[in-house]
C-alpha cells in the first residue's frame, strides 16, 4: 500500500493558490478554509530571512512597524490607529482589510461597515479603492505597508474635508495632499463628489435611492411591451406557472416565425469575442438586495445551479442582465432545455480523414476541454498527445515540481516507481483499474452521483516529483464541472503528494470531495476561459478619452492696449482714403445709419437689445460695423470679437463679402465667416464673424453642455448677434435657450436679436426675466414696391391657359373681355409655370432696355427647374437657381451682372428672402408658396408639404423690389388670398420631429430634455418630446436616459438621423461611398423618371440595375453607372443615355452636390478625415460592393421603419428530376409592420411583382410610408433575420424556448443564446463606435467587433 493511504478517509482539501505565470492563474477553487502542508513539505521550507543569512550568523532584525511606516523618528500616530479611532468616534464598525498580492507587490483595501440603529442591519460599504490609473501608487512591497496605505487612502475618503493629514507621517502625508487630491477632482469633476462624503454610509443610502428611481422608471416603461413580450423573460420570473403551453394563434404565429441559426464556428468566434470583452453593468448599479433571494429562487425554477446565479449576480445590474450573463457563461451541456435549440444534441463530430489524430483529439476533449482548444494544442506539440495533454492542464495550474538535486530522480527511477504503483493499485481496485498503455491509468470512481466517473492518469516525465497529467471522464458531467474538480485535485496533490506515490491518494480524494464541487464547482468565467483557450486580453479596454476642448481665453475689458492702438490706428487710417470715403458715403445713405447712435446706446447699456427693421434697411450690414467701430474708437477694438448667425449659407457669405467691402478689408481678415466645410476667420484678427446658427451650435455642443462650459466657449465672444430671428428655426429657439441660461453668469457678454417683422414684445418677455432689453426700430428704405396681384396679372400678360382656351373656345382678341374671376378659379392653387414665362415676358418688355433684374420666389427645387426651363425660350433671359443646395460658388453667381445684352432672371427659395442683397432686383414675382415641413406624430410620418407662406414672409419677398430703385411685385395670388394667409410662420419647434433636437439636447449634458425644453420661447409638445426620445432609444442613439456612441456621432451630423447613421455605418463596416450616395438620394430622390404612359418601362429600367436587391441599391447602381458613363462620354451621350435609362440628369447632379455637402458634413465632424479621397482611403471602402452588407447597413438606418414579410404555403410541382417548389405569386405575399398592422408595396417600387427576395431576407425596410386608400410603403430594401437581430429593437428571450421577441413584436425561432451573444455584440459595436469618436482617425473597419458583425449579416449565421 502507499505511504499516503492512510489518509483517503479523511482527506485535505488545497489551498487557495495563485499561479501568476499561467493562462488560469485567475482561477481559484476550493471551500475557502486555509490548510496547512504536510509535514514533510513543511520541513522543507525555510524562511526567507534564513535563505540569505550566512552560515553561523545572525540574521537581521526587521524593523518594527513602527519605523517602517513613519521612519525610524517617527512618534505620532499610524494610519491603522487614526482610521481605527476615527471609526470608533463615528460609532461605526470595526474596518476590516482586503490583501491581495500582485507581481509588484501588495495591494489592500479598506471595508467599513455600521449597523443601522432602526432595522439593526449591518450596512457594508464597498471597498475604497483607488482608481485604476493610480494602482501603481496603491502597490506596496509589503503587507503591512499596503494596509496602512489603504488606511491612509479611507481617511481621505471620509475626512478630505479636514486637515488630518498633518498628523500623518511624512510620505503617506504627501500621498493625501497630491495623488489622492488629484483623484478627487477628478472625480468631482466627473459628478462623484459623493464619494468623499463625511458621512459615506448616508452618501450611499442617497445613491441607493437614486438608482432605486432609475429601476423603477424602467420597470413603467416595460410595462407598455406587448402581449408577446409578456411571455418573455421578466414576466416568466413572476411566477413558475407560466412554462405552460400558449395558446393555440401565439402558437402559430412562432410556427410561422423565420428559423434563426449560427453555425459552430461562427458562434466560437462570437462567443470568444463577447466572454472576452462584453462589459456588464456598464454603468456600476448595484443589485438590489431585497430581490437578491428571489431572483436565485426564480432562476433554480428555471433550470440554473444556485451557485452560477449567485456569481451572475454579482457582475449584472438586474435580473434580465442576470439571466444574459448566465446563458453566455454557463455551458452548453448544462444550460436548461428550454434555452437549447430544437434537436440539440450535446458533443461535435469530427471527419477530418485522419483517423489517429481525430482518436487522439477526442481522448483529450474527453476532459472537458474544447474540440478547437484541443486541436490547436495536439497540433502545436507536432502530433504528440502526451505532450499537448501536459500543455493543456498547464492551462489549470502551473507544473511545479520539488528540485531535482534533493531527488536525483532518474527517467528509469520515474518508470519504476510508476509500475509498483501501478502494481498497487490493481491489487486494490482490481478491474476499477485499467492500464491503458505504459503511461496511462484509469481508475472508475464509486460513490453517490458519480455512475461512470473515471480519472485518467497520465504519468509525467518525472513522476512523483512533477504533478501527472490527470483527467476527469464522464459523459454526464459537464464540461467545466469535470475541469474544475481536477483542478482543485492538481492543487491538492502540488500541496500535499508531491515526491510520493499519489494515484490512490488523488482517487480517495475525489470520490469524497466531487459531489461538493458538483454543488459548487466555482467561477464561471474563470473556467471557461480555461476549457475553451480564450485569450485573457481585453481588447476593448483601451481608456476612454475625452475630446480635447479648445481653450478660449477671457475678454479682458481694458482699453489702449497695444492690440487696441493698432488696431485704432488701422482703422483711422482707412477712413482717409478715396474707397472708404466712397464706401461711407454709400452707407450714410442707408436708414440703419440714422439710427447708428442709438443702436450704439443700446447695445452698450443693455445686455440684450432687438433691432427691427424694414426689409432694405440696412441693419444686417450696419448694426454689426457700428458696434465695432464704437469699440475701436474706444480703443476696446482687441476685446471686440462678433459673431452673427445666419439661418442659411448664402446669407453668411454674402454678407461677410458686403460688411468686408465697405471696410476695405478682405474676406478672411477684419471680417469672416465659417459655414459648414468653409471658413475664413483669423482668430484674434477677425472681429466680424457671419456663420450659420448650426456652426454656434456645434461649439456650443461640443464644450460639453453644462452651463458653466457654455460659459467657457463664449469666453472669447463679446457680441451675439442673431439675424432673421423671426424665422423661429429649431436651432435658432435651441441658441435662445442657451443664451438666456449664461447671460445671468456672463453679465459682459452682449446678445442683439434683429428682424424685419420682429413681435418684439415675445423676445423681451422671454429675456427681461434675467436681463436687461433694449429696443431700436430702424425705418425701411425710401423706394416704393407696387403691389400686382393674380387679377392684375393675367389682365397685363392677357394670359389663356392652354385648357382655358380649348374650353371656352376664345380667340385672342376675346381675352380682355372674358370674366377673369372664371380664369383665376380656373387656375387653382397649383404654381402655372406658363403663367410665371408670361410674367416674365411682360416685365422684360415694360423695362425694354432699362437695366434690372428678375426675381422668382418659389417653393422648392422642383419648381425652380421647370421655371427656369419655361423661360429659357426667352432669347435675352439670364437664367439662374438659387437654393440651399447649391454648393457656395454657385450660389455666388446671382450677385454680379449678367452678360451684356442679357435680362438675369433669378428662380430662388425662401432663401433670397433675407440678408441678402441682390443689386439689381427691380421685379419680384412671388408665388406665395413654401415648401414647409409638417409632422404627423400619430402616423410618424414627415411630410414636406407646399403650403401658404406667411404674410410676413411676402413682406421681405416684396421688399426684395426697392432695394436699390423702385419696383413691382407680383404676387401670383389674390388679395383674398393674401388675407388668408398666417401672420407669422409658425415655429419650427412645433411642427416638426423633435429628434435631431433632443439628440443635441442631450449631447450637451442635458438630463431631463422635456424640464429643458420647456424654457424655450415656444416650448414644443410633451408627446413630441416623448415621441422623439422613444425614436431616438429604437435607432440606438440613447439607452438608459443617457447617449450611445453611435447618438453621439450622429448629434455632430447635421442631416435626417436616417441618413446619418447610414454613413455612420458606411464608415465604420467599410462601404462609405455607397452609403454616401444612398443617403445623398434619400435627402433628394429617386433620380429615375416616370411618364405617365411608360410606366413599365420606367420601372424595368429601374429594376435591371439591381433584380430584386430592392430600390435602394437599384438607384445607388443606376448613380455609380452613370458617374462612370459620365467620365468617358460627351454631354450628348450622358443625356441619350439617361433618357434611355429614365434618368433625370439634374437629380443625379442634386444627388451629386448632395454627396458633397454630406461628406463635408462628416469630415467637420472629424468622422472622415479632412484629406479623404475614395483611392487612397481604400479600408473606408473595402466592403463597397458587398451588396448583402450595404442592405443590412440601410436597414438598420431605417429601424425601426420595418416591416415582416409573411409568404404564404409552399407549394409544389412534379418534374422531370422531381419535384420542385414553386415560387409564390406576387399577391399572396404579405407585409405587416407595427404600427398599422398590413401594409401594401407601392406600385412603383421594384419589389411590387417580386416573388422571392435575395439572401434569405424575411424583413422589408421602407423610408417612406403614405396613406391614401391603403397604407403604402416605399423606397424598400429586404434585409435578413441577423440584420434585425444586430440592428434592430431591444432583443428578449422566451423562457418557453420558442426563441426571440425583436422590439417587442417581431418573432424568430432560435437559441436564446443566440439572442444573447447578438445583444452583447451589439453592445461591443457601440464601444468601437465610442473609441472612434475618441479617435476619429481610427479606423475601425478591421476590428474584430465589425468583422464578425458583417460576417453574421452577410452570410446568416452561416460557416460558409
Amino acid at each position: 500500500m502507499p505511504k499516503n493511504e492512510g489518509r483517503g478517509s479523511n482527506p485535505k482539501k488545497p489551498d487557495q493558490v495563485q499561479n501568476g505565470d499561467n493562462d488560469g492563474s485567475n482561477i481559484i477553487f476550493g471551500d475557502g478554509k486555509s490548510k496547512k502542508r504536510n509535514k514533510k513539505a513543511s520541513n522543507t521550507t525555510t524562511p526567507p530571512n534564513d535563505a540569505t543569512c550566512p552560515p553561523g550568523q545572525e540574521a537581521p532584525k526587521r524593523p518594527d512597524t513602527r519605523a517602517l511606516i513613519g521612519g525610524a523618528s517617527w512618534t505620532g500616530k499610524l494610519p491603522v490607529n487614526m482610521l481605527s479611532e476615527h471609526c470608533q468616534k463615528q460609532k461605526w464598525g470595526k474596518p476590516d482589510y482586503t490583501m491581495s498580492k500582485t507581481p509588484n507587490g501588495f495591494l489592500s483595501s479598506v471595508v467599513l461597515k455600521s449597523m443601522d440603529p432602526k432595522t439593526k442591519e449591518n450596512v457594508i460599504l464597498p471597498p475604497f479603492v483607488l482608481p485604476p490609473k493610480y494602482k501603481d501608487v496603491a502597490v506596496q512591497p509589503t503587507a503591512v505597508e499596503a494596509r496602512h496605505f489603504a488606511a491612509t487612502y479611507a481617511l481621505f475618503r471620509v475626512c478630505s474635508m479636514r486637515n488630518i493629514h498633518m498628523m500623518l507621517p511624512p510620505n503617506y502625508r504627501d500621498l493625501w495632499k497630491n495623488e489622492f487630491e488629484t483623484s478627487k477632482k477628478e472625480d468631482v469633476k466627473a459628478g462623484r463628489a459623493w464619494m468623499y462624503e463625511a458621512d459615506p454610509f448616508a452618501a450611499k443610502q442617497s445613491q441607493d435611492e437614486v438608482q432605486a428611481q432609475k429601476l423603477r422608471k424602467r420597470a413603467e416603461e416595460e410595462k407598455k411591451r406587448s402581449q408577446d413580450t409578456k411571455q418573455s423573460v421578466r414576466i416568466s420570473f413572476a411566477s413558475g406557472s407560466t412554462l405552460s403551453t400558449p395558446n393555440r394563434n401565439m402558437a402559430k404565429g412562432w410556427m410561422q416565425a423565420p428559423k434563426l441559426e449560427m453555425e459552430k464556428r461562427n458562434r466560437t468566434q462570437v462567443e470568444d469575442l463577447v466572454r472576452r470583452n462584453a462589459v456588464w453593468n456598464a454603468y456600476g448599479i448595484d443589485f438590489p438586495t431585497s430581490n437578491y433571494r428571489e431572483t436565485v429562487n426564480e432562476l433554480m425554477n428555471l433550470g440554473f445551479r444556485a451557485s452560477h446565479v449567485e456569481e451572475a449576480i454579482t457582475f449584472c445590474k438586474d435580473r434580465e442582465e442576470v439571466l444574459e450573463w448566465l446563458l453566455i457563461h454557463v455551458p452548453e451541456d448544462d444550460l436548461p432545455r428550454w434555452s437549447l435549440p430544437e434537436g440539440y444534441t450535446a458533443g461535435i463530430s469530427m471527419a477530418s480523414g485522419d483517423v489517429k489524430r481525430d482518436a487522439a483529439i477526442a481522448r483529450l476533449s474527453e476532459a472537458g476541454y474544447s474540440i478547437e482548444l484541443c486541436t490547436r494544442k495536439f497540433d502545436e506539440c507536432n502530433g504528440d498527445e502526451g505532450y499537448a495533454a501536459e500543455a493543456l492542464q498547464s492551462r489549470l495550474v502551473s507544473a511545479k515540481s520539488i528540485n531535482d538535486s534533493e531527488m536525483n530522480l532518474t527517467k528509469d527511477r520515474s518508470i519504476k516507481i510508476w509500475k509498483e504503483e501501478l502494481e498497487t493499485l490493481h491489487a486494490i481496485y482490481g478491474h476499477r483499474c485499467k492500464t491503458i498503455s505504459t503511461t496511462v491509468c484509469e481508475v472508475s470512481l464509486e460513490a453517490e452521483h458519480l455512475a461512470a466517473c473515471t480519472l485518467r492518469v497520465r504519468r509525467s516525465m518525472s513522476y512523483p516529483q512533477r504533478l501527472p497529467i490527470l483527467g476527469i471522464i464522464s459523459a454526464k458531467l459537464p464540461a467545466y464541472i469535470r475541469l474544475s474538480a481536477a483542478r482543485q485535485l492538481l492543487m491538492y496533490a502540488e500541496s500535499d503528494l508531491l515526491g510520493e506515490a499519489m494515484i490512490f491518494s488523488l482517487a480517495d480524494w475525489l470520490e469524497n470531495e466531487l459531489s461538493r464541487i458538483i454543488e459548487d464547482p466555482g467561477k464561471l468565467r474563470d473556467v471557461a476561459a480555461t476549457a475553451t483557450g480564450q485569450s485573457p486580453t481585453d481588447s476593448m479596454s483601451a481608456r476612454k478619452q475625452g475630446y480635447a476642448k479648445p481653450r478660449r481665453s477671457s475678454i479682458i475689458w481694458k482699453s489702449g492696449t497695444p492690440e487696441s492702438l493698432e488696431l485704432y490706428n488701422r482703422w483711422r487710417s482707412r477712413q482717409d482714403t478715396p474707397k472708404q470715403q466712397k464706401m461711407l458715403a454709400q452707407r450714410q445713405t442707408l436708414p440703419a445709419w440714422k439710427q447708428r447712435e442709438a443702436i450704439v446706446q443700446a447695445v452698450d447699456q443693455n445686455q440684450v437689445t432687438i433691432i427691427s427693421g424694414e426689409t432694405g434697411s440696412g441693419k444686417s450690414t450696419q448694426a454689426v460695423q457700428f458696434i465695432l467701430d464704437d469699440l475701436i474708437q474706444r480703443q476696446l477694438g482687441s476685446c471686440a470679437n462678433l459673431i452673427c448667425t445666419q439661418p442659411r449659407r448664402i446669407s453668411a457669405l454674402a454678407l461677410a463679402d458686403r460688411v468686408s467691402d465697405e471696410r476695405c478689408t478682405t474676406v478672411g481678415d477684419e471680417i469672416g465667416y465659417a459655414i459648414r466645410g468653409e471658413s475664413k476667420d483669423q482668430p484674434g484678427r477677425t472681429k466680424i464673424t457671419f456663420v450659420t446658427t448650426g456652426i454656434l451650435l456645434r461649439r456650443l455642443q461640443t464644450s460639453g453642455g453644462r452651463t458653466e462650459d457654455i460659459i467657457g466657449a463664449l469666453a472669447d465672444v463679446s457680441h451675439v448677434v442673431i439675424d432673421e430671428v423671426h424665422e423661429r428655426s429649431l436651432d435658432t429657439d435651441f441658441l435662445l435657450v442657451l443664451l438666456r441660461d449664461v447671460l445671468p453668469k456672463r453679465r459682459d457678454l452682449k446678445v442683439v436679436l434683429m428682424s424685419a417683422t420682429l413681435d418684439a414684445a415675445v423676445f423681451e418677455k422671454y429675456f427681461n426675466q434675467s436681463s436687461s432689453v433694449g429696443k431700436v426700430n430702424v425705418e425701411g428704405r425710401i423706394y416704393p414696391v407696387e403691389d400686382v396681384y393674380l387679377d392684375d396679372i393675367v389682365q397685363f400678360t392677357a394670359f389663356v391657359p392652354f385648357y382655358q382656351h380649348q374650353d371656352y373656345g376664345m380667340e385672342d382678341s376675346q381675352i380682355e373681355n372674358r370674366d377673369v374671376a372664371k380664369l383665376i378659379q380656373n387656375l387653382g392653387t397649383r404654381i402655372n409655370y406658363d403663367l410665371i414665362a408670361s410674367c416674365v415676358r411682360h416685365i422684360d418688355s415694360q423695362l425694354g432696355s432699362e437695366e434690372g433684374g428678375i426675381l422668382i420666389f418659389l417653393p422648392g427645387i422642383v419648381e425652380i427647374n421647370r421655371t427656369l426651363d419655361g423661360v429659357r425660350a426667352l432669347s435675352n433671359i439670364y437664367p439662374l437657381p438659387l437654393h440651399a443646395s447649391l454648393l457656395p460658388s454657385e450660389q455666388r453667381r446671382v450677385f454680379p451682372p449678367p452678360p451684356r445684352g442679357k435680362r438675369k432672371v433669378i428662380a430662388a427659395t425662401n432663401v433670397a428672402e433675407t440678408s441678402i442683397t441682390i443689386e439689381d432686383i427691380v421685379a419680384v414675382i412671388d408665388c406665395g408658396k413654401v415648401n414647409e415641413t409638417s409632422f404627423d406624430p400619430q402616423n410618424n410620418v414627415v411630410k414636406l408639404e407646399e403650403v401658404w407662406a406667411s404674410r410676413a414672409a411676402c413682406k421681405q419677398r416684396r421688399g426684395r423690389a426697392g432695394r436699390v430703385r423702385a419696383g413691382k411685385c407680383y404676387k401670383l395670388y389674390t388679395r383674398n388670398a393674401e388675407s388668408r394667409m398666417a401672420e407669422r410662420p409658425e415655429p419650427e419647434i412645433k411642427r416638426v420631429p423633435l429628434e435631431q433636437l433632443c439628440l443635441s439636447v442631450k449631447a450637451m449634458g442635458v438630463i431631463d430634455v422635456p424640464i429643458f425644453l420647456e424654457s424655450a420661447l415656444t416650448p414644443p409638445d410633451t408627446s413630441a418630446v416623448g415621441t422623439a426620445t422613444e425614436l431616438l432609444r429604437r435607432i440606438g442613439a440613447l439607452q438608459d436616459n443617457e447617449l450611445t456612441a453611435l447618438g453621439r456621432h450622429l448629434s455632430m451630423i447635421p442631416a435626417d438621423l436616417r441618413c446619418g447613421k447610414l454613413m455612420v455605418y458606411g464608415a465604420m463596416f467599410g462601404c462609405f461611398e455607397s452609403c454616401l450616395t444612398v443617403a445623398a438620394i434619400l435627402t433628394v430622390k429617386s433620380p429615375f423618371v416616370s411618364p405617365q404612359d411608360k410606366r413599365g418601362e420606367s420601372k424595368a429600367a429601374r429594376t435591371s440595375f439591381a433584380p430584386n436587391e430592392g430600390d435602394l441599391i437599384c438607384d445607388l447602381r443606376a448613380y455609380n453607372e452613370w458617374c462612370s458613363v459620365k467620365s468617358r462620354s460627351n454631354f450628348r451621350d450622358i443625356r441619350l443615355w439617361c433618357e434611355q435609362n429614365f434618368l433625370s440628369s439634374q437629380t443625379l447632379q442634386d444627388i451629386s452636390s448632395n454627396r458633397i455637402q454630406y461628406l463635408s458634413s462628416l469630415q467637420d465632424a472629424g468622422f472622415v478625415p479632412p484629406q479623404y479621397r475614395p483611392d487612397t482611403h481604400t479600408s473606408l471602402n473595402a466592403q463597397d460592393a458587398n451588396t448583402a452588407l450595404l442592405r443590412a447597413l440601410i436597414a438598420s438606418a431605417f429601424n425601426p421603419q420595418l416591416a415582416r414579410i409573411e409568404f404564404p404555403d409552399r407549394k409544389f410541382a412534379p418534374s422531370v428530376s422531381g419535384t420542385i417548389e414553386l415560387d409564390p405569386e406576387a399577391r399572396t405575399i404579405k407585409f405587416f409592420n407595427q404600427e398599422n398592422g398590413r401594409v401594401f408595396v407601392h406600385p412603383s417600387s421594384t419589389l411590387f411583382d417580386a416573388q422571392g427576395f435575395v439572401g434569405n431576407s424575411v424583413y422589408v425596410s421602407y423610408f417612406n410610408k403614405m396613406a391614401t386608400s391603403k397604407v403604402f410603403i416605399r423606397e424598400l430594401t429586404p434585409f435578413n433575420a441577423y440584420t434585425l437581430l444586430l440592428f434592430g429593437g431591444p432583443i428578449t428571450l422566451d423562457t418557453l424556448g420558442r426563441g426571440l421577441i425583436v422590439d417587442g413584436w417581431l418573432r424568430l425561432r432560435g437559441w436564446a443564446r443566440i439572442g444573447v451573444l447578438v445583444s452583447r455584440l451589439r453592445m461591443m459595436l457601440d464601444d468601437v463606435l465610442a473609441r472612434k469618436i475618441e479617435n476619429p482617425g481610427l479606423d475601425v473597419v478591421g476590428n474584430e467587433v465589425v468583422v464578425a458583425v458583417r460576417k453574421l449579416v452577410e452570410l446568416d449565421g452561416m460557416d460558409r
